[in-house]
């Protein structure tokens, strides 16, 4: 008994994974079975605005005995940057739930139209939403996709250079895409029955007091964990986000946000190679869920 106590202590979790029921290109249950090879005891399934793959993935860890956490990610907009906002233990069967994805996704679906519509004007006749669909076999259709599928058709040299060029932020093809507010998602989350958590807080590059006002904010909303330890993070970066954290009394998380080949150098639970994120992090998630 000791010996299986001091190994799950031992052994890390990842807290922050997309399959490719996203924009991810692993399968949810192939997870499960890289988690079980890699030695993690647990990782929670994070897809952008879709709980479709935790089924799958849950029903395989209980064979593969990997704890998989059901979790969501929503994006959110905030002072013209895109927000995430983690969720775990959504009740995830509640049909209204799902009906207020259905909203997100028809939102990101509407957006898509008018991208594939401006990058045809440029010359790429292929980019339809049908031609993406059959490509993917996948409901939920990102920038990461048509990303990809632009460089299949032989129409850029590299993904970064669709970004860079055609579809990133204040590109020419780029389009904005109508989205809750943090606030909201939180709100959300916390209707639901989740424990909402701020994902990779400095990828959004605000200054110290701009996110220190945003954490107090989400906060008193009802925000209740922020995620310090990430794959591009180093020791003085987590440090001075473990004190923000600790001011606003939320609770410390991590994960890699491995998309499998889509972000090719994040690894599952591993990130770039130094990312460990300990099992007291999930431990402290599930304290906060039996509370509620």
């Amino acid at each position: 008994m000791k010996n299986e106590k001091t190994k799950r202590v031992l052994s890390p979790v990842d807290l922050h994974v997309h399959s490719n029921e996203s924009d991810g290109t692993v399968a949810p249950a192939d997870l499960v079975k890289e988690a079980k090879m890699i030695g993690l005891s647990a990782f929670a399934l994070t897809d952008h605005d879709t709980t479709a793959g935790l089924d799958e993935a849950i029903a395989c860890g209980k064979t593969e005995g990997v704890e998989v956490v059901p979790g969501i990610e929503l994006s959110t907009s905030h002072l013209g940057k895109d927000i995430h906002v983690l969720g775990y233990y959504i009740d995830y069967y509640n049909e209204e739930f799902q009906e207020r994805l259905k909203e997100f996704r028809d939102s990101r679906d509407m957006r898509n139209e008018e991208m594939f519509k401006r990058l045809r004007e440029c010359g790429f006749e292929k980019i339809t939403t049908e031609a993406l669909l059959e490509a993917f076999d996948n409901p939920v259709i990102t920038r990461a996709h048509v990303a990809k599928f632009m460089l299949d058709c032989g129409y850029v040299k590299s993904r970064e250079e669709v970004f860079q060029r055609y579809i990133g932020d204040n590109c020419p093809c780029y389009v904005e895409r109508k989205k809750i507010s943090p606030s909201q998602a939180v709100k959300l989350i916390l209707e639901f029955g989740g424990i909402p958590v701020m994902a990779h807080p400095l990828l959004y590059k605000f200054g110290a007091e701009t996110l220190d006002a945003l954490v107090a904010s989400l906060k008193a909303d009802g925000l209740m964990g922020m995620e310090v330890i990430y794959s591009t993070y180093n020791s003085r970066e987590q440090r001075k986000l473990k004190d923000l954290a600790k001011k606003y009394d939320l609770v410390v998380t991590g994960g890699s946000d491995y998309h499998g080949t889509n972000k090719k150098d994040i690894k599952l639970g591993v990130g770039m190679g130094n990312l460990f994120v300990p099992v007291d992090c999930l431990d402290n998630i599930k304290k906060l869920k039996n509370k509620s």
